[in-house]
């Protein structure tokens, strides 16, 4: 059985999540799991897609850096499925499709698993470079304090008797970010903080 998982970091990529799940189904794959979150977060979608396989099956996805941002967690991620007895088949590989049941498919997936994450060292370079540069020229402005700007929302929420991770899950925002909110505003060191 062909299994699907498509993920977007951020709510606002709807049509990329969307066309990731169009491809998967039109490649046969029968369950396709999506969600999304950042590549570092939770992926509980993921995690339920794991579970799901069985020996035979195969995880489809459309792009390497859907499933994981180096090479590491890659490497870590198809040895349990080879493990298991389970295939992976990364659809969007330039022009062709690779498929790691067979050496020449994890050699491949290992090489340009290497490549993508030396791209992505890169990028991050060279946006130091630019924050630095506009730190230089007094033009940065940095990220919006989110967490910080919802500080009065998640002490709200919280007399309103919702748990940390509901206050974090309905603001989007961390666990440590409501929990910073809370002793700033002096309810950190209550019995009722878990």
């Amino acid at each position: 059985m062909q299994v699907g998982y498509a993920r977007t970091s951020t709510e606002e990529q709807v049509a990329g999540l969307e066309a990731q799940v169009r491809d998967l189904e039109a490649a046969g794959c029968e369950e396709v799991y999506s969600e999304q979150v950042s590549a570092l977060g939770d992926r509980k979608e993921l995690d339920r897609a794991l579970k799901f396989l069985r020996k035979g099956d195969t995880l489809v996805i459309t792009k390497i850096d859907r499933l994981a941002r180096n090479t590491r967690t890659l490497g870590d991620l198809v040895d349990g499925l080879h493990g298991r007895g389970v295939g992976l088949k990364v659809l969007q590989f330039g022009k062709d499709t690779v498929d790691t049941t067979g050496a020449y498919g994890r050699l491949m997936l290992n090489m340009f698993s290497a490549f993508a994450e030396f791209e992505r060292d890169l990028m991050r370079e060279r946006q130091k470079e630019g924050i630095a540069k506009a730190k230089a020229e007094k033009k940065y402005k940095g990220r919006k304090p989110t967490a910080r700007a919802k500080a009065g929302e998640a002490v709200a929420l919280f007399r309103q008797q919702k748990t940390v991770s509901e206050i974090a899950a309905s603001l989007g925002i961390g666990r440590a970010s409501v929990y910073r909110a809370l002793t700033a505003a002096g309810l950190r060191n209550s019995p009722d903080v878990t």
